[in-house]
Order: structure tokens, then C-alpha cells, then sequence
């Protein structure tokens, strides 16, 4: 498992003056380019409860039996202690967590840290998106061969199969639904959509027959670090996930909960996990810093970044802008999914999750959130389909590789270029390539920087390594 001076000369200050206020008075003018979006009350809770219950807590309440999963898949993942947890869940990987069920039964189940925990330039990081997380594979063939051998182990009507079958319930449907085609590319929307296409709105019972159709395709995001969440009125990448945070996000239980009762009561804990994800904060900068050139960074970024991305200084400095595909450019995939699936947006406002108190609803916006950039050092690739390997390839589009594979090993940060070291390929050659000719991972769109000299884009980047 990897534990992942320089002078501007007056012509080129004025032209890029000239540019960037041309830029400017292009997004002014646009109509509804950008849209502001509100907040949402959200409840109070124990940040130290929140913290121990990501670490310890059964919200994913089905899983494999322990000693089965430590004589298969924990060989392959090895002791890994980096959440520091103690008892049983001791010596166990970040992405899964350990307990015993109502029943007695010994269980070992995924958790959030799977695709929100990860390593980069070889340091752990609770919050980070993590890019090298595997869905590129059919998970229903694994399934098949782990009902085997629960039945073998433990006997067709233990109960250990009976406190097993929900996760495998799950897994089966999912399938290769969620397969994407770059390893750290991650298919959540798909995901929600597929567990609820299979759940009773009222009271979140599973159905075998999906009450709606299930698009075949799946379009990737990059998974948004937590530490961002403070500063965000919506979460998501088109902002759908609207008012109460932790209902949003305690829908990961319908994995494999069995109805409302036990989602009540993952509801109660996920106000605490909001609490201890408000207290996230970013990462400091590993490397060396120019301060005098990143002094020259903050003024350009002031002028040409901050209107959408915020200022990065005090309480209001974040503006909450949804901006339209049609002006950021970016792969429009995400939001075609929303708008040709909204039977599932329908399903999601009109069942459980949605009722007062406390409800949230799916509200996806024609655009895309400019999120804040606090710790974007650290959170590479980039765009919300991770379709950019570094801070530089963002700001000079016509660098950006066509096919790029980035390293599969713990130092696998490129500190000249702020982001993922990669090789340029001509072809898609394994699940580390990352290919922008397929549908949904475009690299393009977002050209601002094009506009910038090459020491105004090192100035930029130098000031991005101090938020």
C-alpha cells in the first residue's frame, strides 16, 4: 500500500494588465457566469465524538468476518496504522475499519478514509482525496468468490453470513457500474445514484429492482479535501449538495443499512463528524518558499484569481461562486449526468434524506463550484475530474498532456511543477494513465492562465504554496 529574483518588465506588467482587465470585464458582463450560492444553517456538534466515530464507528454496519479478511485482504494490505486507533483496529489499514456487530460478529467494513485519507510527498493526510484509491475493476466477480468462502468458513446460515450478506448485497448491484479507467479516479455520484435507485424513499428498505433506470455511464471527480468545507455554502462539485452537511454525508451508510432506524442513528453521529471535519485545517507547504516572489504571486492572484477563488484572508474572502460550464470550459460531463438523470435528484428530495429537521436536498447547478484554494498544494491532480497533473499544466493549457501517467510510489511529488510527478505517453498503457480523449476526462477549459508570462505563472505559483 503506498503511504503516498525575478523582475517584471514594464511591457509585460502592462500587457497583462491590459488582459486581465479585459478578462475581467468579460466575466462582469457574462450573464449569470457566475451565481452565488447561499448557506445553509447547519447543526453544532462533538468534534473529539466526530473524530473517534470516522475511526471506530459502524456506519457501514455489514462487512466481511475479521478473521477471513485478515488471512485474504490484509495480507495483501499489511499492518498500517497511520489513524494512530487503538485496540482491534490496532494494525488495520486507514480504509477500513474493525467492530463487532449487535449479534456479536467480528466485521471488518470500509470506511471514509477510503477515498478521504491518502498520502502525499510521503506524509498522511486525514481530509486529502486519495489518488491512488482502485475502482477500476468489477467488484461483483470478488463478491461472488467471497460468498464462497464465508459459506465454507462459517456455514450457510451463520451468523456470520447473515451479518455478511448486506455488504455483499451491495457489492453485486454496484458491480462494474462504478468501474472507472484511471486508478484514483473515484465514481461517487454513480455511486449515490446506484444505492438509491435500490432503496424505498420513505423508509430506505433495500429493493432488488431499482425504481429508476441506471445510466451505464460513469463520469469521475476528484475528491474535494475536507479541510475546504469550513469556507463551502454547498458540497459537491456542482454544488448539489445543498442544506444539512452531515444528512449529506451520512447517506455513505446506505451501503448497508437496513432502514430509517439505523440511519437515525448514524444521523445523530454525523453531526459530530461535521464538527470535527470543521476543525481540518490545511497543510503547510513541505518545501522552500520564495516569500519575495510569492509576494509578487498574491498581487497577480489578487487581480486575475480572486474574484472567483476568494481572497484567502478573513471571514468573508470566500465568495461561493457556481461558475457556468460555458465559461470555465471544463469537461461538462458531471453536470450532463445531473441533468439526464434526475430521477435520481427527484428520489433524493423526496425521500428520507430531505425531511425537516435537519433535511438536504440535491441541487445541481449548470456549472461548476470555483473552490477555495486553501492546501492546493497538497491536493493534486486537478479540475473536478482530476484530468491535471500540477499547478503549472493549469496555468499553460497548451501543456497539458494528452496521456499522462503518474508514479506509483511515496515520492511521488513534483515540487517544480506543484503537483503529481508523470511521465508523458503517447496511448492509454495501464489503470495509472490518465487519457483526456475519453467522455468526462477532458483536461479542458479554465485557459486563465494563458493569459500570464512565464515568471507571472512561477509568482502565482510560489503564492499558492502559502495558502
Amino acid at each position: 500500500m503506498l503511504k503516498k529574483t525575478f523582475v517584471l518588465g514594464s511591457i509585460f506588467l502592462f500587457l497583462l494588465i491590459e488582459l486581465s482587465c479585459k478578462k475581467e470585464e468579460i466575466i462582469e458582463d457574462c450573464t449569470d457566469c457566475r451565481t452565488f450560492i447561499p448557506a445553509s444553517s447547519q447543526r453544532t456538534g462533538d468534534a473529539e465524538k466526530g473524530k473517534n466515530y470516522l475511526s471506530y464507528g459502524d456506519f457501514v454496519d455489514s462487512g466481511i468476518p475479521s478473521d477471513l479478511f485478515n488471512s485474504t485482504l490484509g495480507l495483501f494490505l499489511g499492518k498500517d496504522n497511520s489513524l494512530q486507533r487503538t485496540g482491534i483496529n490496532q494494525d488495520l489499514n486507514f480504509a477500513y475499519t474493525r467492530f463487532i456487530n449487535k449479534d456479536g460478529v467480528d466485521l471488518i467494513a470500509p470506511n471514509c478514509y477510503q477515498c478521504h485519507a491518502g498520502y502525499v510527498d510521503g506524509k498522511f493526510m486525514i481530509g486529502l482525496g486519495n489518488t491512488f484509491a482502485d475502482f477500476t475493476g468489477n467488484q461483483a466477480a470478488f463478491a461472488g468468490i467471497l460468498d464462497q468462502a464465508v459459506a465454507a468458513r462459517y456455514g450457510q446460515n451463520s451468523k456470520e453470513m447473515t451479518a455478511y450478506a448486506p455488504f455483499s448485497r451491495a457489492v453485486k448491484v454496484l458491480g462494474d457500474k462504478l468501474s472507472t479507467q484511471t486508478v484514483g479516479s473515484n465514481s461517487a455520484d454513480k455511486l449515490a445514484l446506484v444505492l438509491a435507485a435500490h432503496r424505498k424513499q420513505d423508509d430506505l428498505t433495500w429493493q432488488e429492482t431499482p425504481s429508476f433506470a441506471i445510466p451505464q455511464s460513469v463520469y469521475p471527480v476528484d475528491v474535494p479535501a475536507w479541510w475546504l468545507l469550513k469556507k463551502k455554502n454547498a458540497m459537491f462539485h456542482t454544488a448539489e449538495g445543498r442544506g444539512d452537511f452531515a444528512r449529506l454525508m451520512m447517506a455513505s451508510s446506505l451501503l448497508t443499512l437496513q432502514d430509517t432506524v439505523k440511519a437515525r442513528s448514524v444521523d445523530q453521529n454525523f453531526k459530530d463528524v461535521l464538527a470535527y471535519l470543521l476543525t481540518l485545517t490545511p497543510p503547510k507547504y513541505t518545501g522552500t518558499i520564495d516569500q519575495s516572489l510569492a509576494s509578487t504571486g498574491k498581487t497577480l492572484f489578487l487581480k486575475n484569481c480572486a474574484k472567483c477563488h476568494g481572497e484567502n484572508e478573513g471571514p468573508n474572502s470566500y465568495p461561493n461562486f457556481l461558475v457556468s460550464q460555458k465559461e470555465v470550459g471544463t469537461d461538462p460531463s458531471v453536470i450532463e449526468f445531473y441533468k439526464n438523470n434526475q430521477a435520481f435528484t427527484t428520489w433524493y428530495n423526496g425521500s428520507w434524506f430531505s425531511k425537516n429537521p435537519f433535511g438536504a436536498n440535491l441541487t445541481p447547478g449548470d456549472g461548476y463550484v470555483a473552490p477555495p484554494l486553501d492546501g492546493i498544494w497538497a491536493s493534486a491532480p486537478y479540475f473536478h475530474n482530476g484530468s491535471v497533473p500540477t499547478l503549472a499544466d493549469i496555468l499553460n493549457s497548451k501543456n497539458r498532456p494528452v496521456y499522462w501517467q503518474k508514479a506509483n510510489n511515496p515520492n511521488n511529488y513534483d515540487h517544480q511543477k506543484m503537483g503529481l510527478k508523470y511521465e508523458v505517453t503517447t496511448a492509454k498503457t495501464d489503470p495509472y494513465t490518465f487519457d483526456t480523449t475519453i467522455k468526462g476526462y477532458s483536461n479542458q477549459g479554465h485557459t486563465y492562465g494563458d493569459i500570464l508570462n512565464s515568471n507571472e505563472k512561477l509568482a502565482i505559483i510560489e503564492y499558492l504554496k502559502t495558502l
